[in-house]
């Protein structure tokens, strides 16, 4: 795996002094700074990467991106596709605490955007979260449950580094798949549909985003949540992420109300 420099660790920008009269503590609420968060999920062939790729190049504003791929360097085969440029790191194993280290390692680059594709192998990957807490209830006499006492804490580093990365964030995910059977189009009889189920992560990871989305095997997008008023609940169609994601979410971080 690519060797990584020290981990860097960035201050936190200065918030705003309190308003005259208000309780210690307390500040004008304002968006200035704010960084997105986007978790994209969905099963093989979706287009996930694509669109987390797409939605990037568009929240970077032409500028180049980094990309922390854990899928056997899939990223790459879209390089220069609609003028986009962006650089790698190929990671091969999946401890939580590397994901840790690479994002200290892009921030120390200056990437003002970087993707994680995916963030699925940090939980089930050789050496993820599920991997540590197998390997730590040898500790605990066989344990497994109690081998979470171990890998709790390297999940939650991870999630912490992600919110906290000085640049918005993209992450895809794996989703769990099923096949149904679904009426056809033309109405004769059903035909076998695969769908997507909830994401290859901890249960509840997608309210630690700000925008979390599913695409389906047509290339469909659905919005499970957006704190982005303009794409709460939308679906769209073979979206352009950098034209119709990444800019209504820049709107929306750039627009603040009068105070």
């Amino acid at each position: 795996m690519t060797q990584l420099p020290p981990p860097v660790r960035r201050a936190q920008p200065r918030q705003d002094q309190p308003a005259a009269g208000s309780p210690a503590g307390f500040r004008p609420a304002t968006k200035d700074g704010r960084k997105a968060h986007i978790a994209i999920q969905g099963v093989s062939g979706s287009g996930k990467t694509w669109t987390g790729l797409s939605i990037a190049w568009g929240l970077a504003e032409g500028a180049r991106f980094g990309v922390i791929d854990t899928e056997k360097g899939a990223s790459s085969l879209y390089a220069g596709e609609r003028g986009i440029q962006f650089d790698t790191l190929q990671m091969d194993r999946y401890d939580p605490r590397l994901l840790i280290e690479a994002l200290d390692a892009a921030a120390k680059a200056g990437y003002p955007v970087v993707v994680v594709d995916s963030l699925s192998l940090f939980w089930k990957g050789t050496d993820g979260t599920l991997d540590q807490v197998e390997k730590a209830k040898s500790k605990y006499g066989g344990n497994s449950f109690a081998g979470w006492k171990d890998g709790t804490p390297l999940q939650n580093d991870m999630v912490e580094a992600i919110l906290t990365y000085p640049g918005h964030i993209v992450a895809t995910m794996r989703s769990q798949t099923e096949w149904v059977l679904q009426p056809k189009r033309n109405g004769s009889g059903t035909e076998p549909v695969m769908v997507g189920m909830r994401a290859e992560q901890r249960k509840g990871i997608e309210y630690e985003f700000d925008i979390a989305a599913e695409m389906d095997i047509n290339n469909r997008l659905r919005f499970l949540k957006s704190r982005c008023p303009a794409l709460h609940q939308q679906i769209l169609e073979r979206p352009d992420g950098a034209r119709d994601i990444a800019k209504p979410v820049l709107d929306w971080l750039r627009s603040n109300p009068t105070q």
